[in-house]
């Protein structure tokens, strides 16, 4: 399974009969899957099949469905929802006595949505069927290819995470091999911030010291950050390979990258690891960046 972009276009033409259409798919970034669908009148009965069918290509995004249908004008016929014309009568009727104004016109209250509905006009042999059929066919060919498009995409926006990812490992990797990190190195930058407290209060006990030493030393050490970052670094790879609905787990992991970074760079002592720090930090920005378009 592979990667999808979030964004995506597709068009695909079809016809039956004398009926001819063209869906258009546009897919574009979104927290789930949230589809909007523009049907022309006589349609709307597909919706529930279309969007079970979309569901089976995408996971997340927002996408929008429309389709042009031209077809013979007797296919579908206007026809009078008699509940739903009674109850605008009746509401219009309501109106008028509470305000004393003119009840509304019958153009007005067949304009009202619902009142009127564009039905498909009843034809031998299950035409209505066929075509509807056909429409189906020629859409599945359209979410596939909208499906196609956004891996195509979601491939290369895989390469630049993969690329981003390596640079994290790296800078990792450079501060894990910093010389600041090295025992003598510790050993001698305590020794010091302790002559110092001596300096500043000589009434300090004896195992006083020690707590402070043992503070001071367990700020200094950033083994554990450094394996976060690499066991993050292993996860994200491992998720990118095995492709899917990914996006939500990988900005997760971008922030797990970001927490450790800025302990990183909060607890330095060196030059060194903190440009090493920020660095990633900037990179980790980029990483979350191209998350948002995964789906």
């Amino acid at each position: 399974m592979s990667v999808q972009s979030m964004t995506g276009f597709a068009r695909q033409e079809g016809s039956h009969g004398d009926a001819r259409w063209t869906w258009e798919l546009r897919s574009v970034n979104g927290k789930s899957l949230d589809i909007r669908f523009r049907l022309p009148p006589g349609s709307e009965a597909l919706e529930a099949s279309l969007r079970e069918r979309l569901a089976a290509h995408i996971k997340r995004g927002n996408i929008q469905v429309g389709l042009q249908l031209e077809t013979a004008a007797s296919h579908v016929i206007p026809v009078l929802n008699e509940a739903a014309f009674a109850a605008a009568c009746g509401i219009a009727q309501k109106a008028a006595e509470r305000t004393g104004l003119a009840a509304a016109s019958l153009d007005a209250i067949l304009a009202m949505r619902g009142v009127v509905e564009y039905r498909e006009q009843e034809a031998g042999g299950g035409a209505a069927e066929a075509r509807n059929a056909a429409l189906l066919e020629s859409f599945d060919r359209a979410a596939a290819a909208l499906a196609d498009g956004r891996r195509r995409e979601g491939e290369a926006i895989a390469a630049v995470l993969g690329a981003q990812i390596a640079q994290i490992e790296d800078l990792t990797r450079a501060v894990a091999a910093d010389p600041s990190r090295s025992a003598d190195a510790i050993r001698a930058r305590l020794a010091a911030q302790i002559e110092r407290l001596i300096e500043a209060g000589s009434s300090l006990e004896e195992h006083r010291l020690h707590q402070e030493a043992a503070l001071l030393a367990t700020k200094a050490d950033l083994q554990e950050e450094i394996d976060r970052l690499l066991a993050h670094v292993g996860a994200a790879r491992e998720l990118i390979a095995g492709g899917g609905a990914i996006g939500r787990k990988l900005d997760f992991l971008s922030q797990e990258f970001n927490r450790e970074c800025n302990t990183i760079c909060s607890k330095s002592n060196a030059v060194a690891v903190t440009a090493h720090g920020l660095e990633m930090k900037v990179i980790i920005d980029r990483f979350r960046e191209q998350v948002q378009n995964i789906q």
